[in-house]
């Protein structure tokens, strides 16, 4: 064999294992029958994988997606971000509308018990729940470049995950399209779909079949949403009426950016925290719980990810939180889903 044949065989090789390179990381799936935790095979479709979506592949996107009980050739697809930002995908799927749940019980070392949602919305829908953005759940990114992340990069990128997936993925483009989400995702989801309507109106392929998108409890952005806060809470019962109508009066209405020089207003908003301070703001009949891991001012970030969680009363809504670190962090369980080591 001559120089220059041995030479274009070297070539040709390089080529060959780049795109091998390339492919492996644009999007990878594996179907998912068993799971630790839940007795028996999964009587629904599981299907997790990770799909690229950046330039040079390192930003890794992990998602689970469920078929449709009903009819999945028919039935919407529903890509669903939950809040946080940094909420795992893991909190739909086990806590809110997907077809499993934790089995509630006293935490002993051994792995948490999962059971059959009967109220799944995948009884009706196609649903791809997504760990976004970057740094969520099991998505990663393998340069320092990537980790970083704003709200508009997230959503461009979690545009690309669903163009990536449904390219991969074509028995489900005709299927009505939906983005759903719940609290930060209020942020994020509008841009989604706008990307989507502006991708559908110039003809980018695949074209996708947009119908909406649905948000649950949003965050909005802005002051009026923070403002609203004041009010709502005294119809809720949480703030006397004397108290209540002297911060409407001395705060003219307005408890955001106060000027510290208004002195009453100030006193007004002190005590209004004082009497909020111990109510689960999110479900006021129940305790107010300790976090299952704190808040990232309170604690370096590191650690929030390589210390175990705080241990919640067993009363308390959070405890299946707990239950859920043990189990996504048990070897078994990730070697299942085809988590990946990096």
């Amino acid at each position: 064999m001559t120089g220059l044949s041995q030479l274009y065989l070297i070539s040709l090789c390089f080529y060959l294992l780049h795109l091998l390179d390339f492919s492996e990381f644009v999007v990878s799936q594996s179907i998912v029958q068993y799971l630790p935790g839940f007795n028996g095979p999964l009587p629904f479709y599981l299907e997790t994988g990770y799909v690229s979506v950046s330039e040079f592949n390192d930003v890794q996107l992990f998602y689970y997606f469920v078929k449709s009980e009903s009819n999945p050739t028919k039935d919407p697809l529903i890509l669903w971000l939950s809040g946080g930002p940094g909420c795992s995908a893991l909190t739909a799927l086990a806590f809110e509308f997907g077809p499993l749940h934790f089995k509630i019980a006293e935490y002993n070392g051994s792995l948490p018990t999962l059971e059959l949602n009967p109220n799944s919305w995948t009884r009706v829908a196609n649903i791809l729940f997504l760990d976004s953005p970057v740094g969520t759940g099991f998505s990663y990114s393998r340069s320092f470049q990537g980790s970083y992340t704003t709200d508009t990069k997230s959503a461009q990128q979690s545009y690309s995950f669903i163009r990536k997936w449904l390219t991969d993925h074509p028995e489900f483009l005709s299927n009505p399209l939906y983005i759903g989400g719940v609290s930060y995702s209020g942020v994020i989801i509008p841009v989604i779909a706008q990307h989507i309507s502006d991708g559908v109106e110039v003809g980018n392929k695949p074209l996708l079949n947009l119908k909406g998108y649905l948000l649950g409890n949003p965050v909005t952005g802005g002051e009026l949403e923070t403002n609203s806060k004041v009010p709502f809470a005294y119809r809720m019962g949480l703030l006397s009426d004397e108290l209540f109508e002297s911060a409407k009066k001395n705060c003219g209405g307005n408890y955001v950016n106060v000027n510290p020089s208004n002195v009453q207003c100030t006193k007004d908003l002190q005590a209004i925290s004082e009497c909020t301070s111990r109510i689960n703001s999110p479900h006021i009949l129940e305790p107010s719980c300790i976090l299952v891991t704190p808040k990232p001012k309170e604690i370096n970030s590191s650690r929030i990810i390589h210390s175990p969680p705080h241990t919640p009363g067993f009363e308390c809504r959070s405890y299946g939180y707990m239950l859920s670190y043990y189990w996504a962090n048990d070897k078994r369980v990730r070697m299942a889903l085809n988590v990946r080591k990096r």
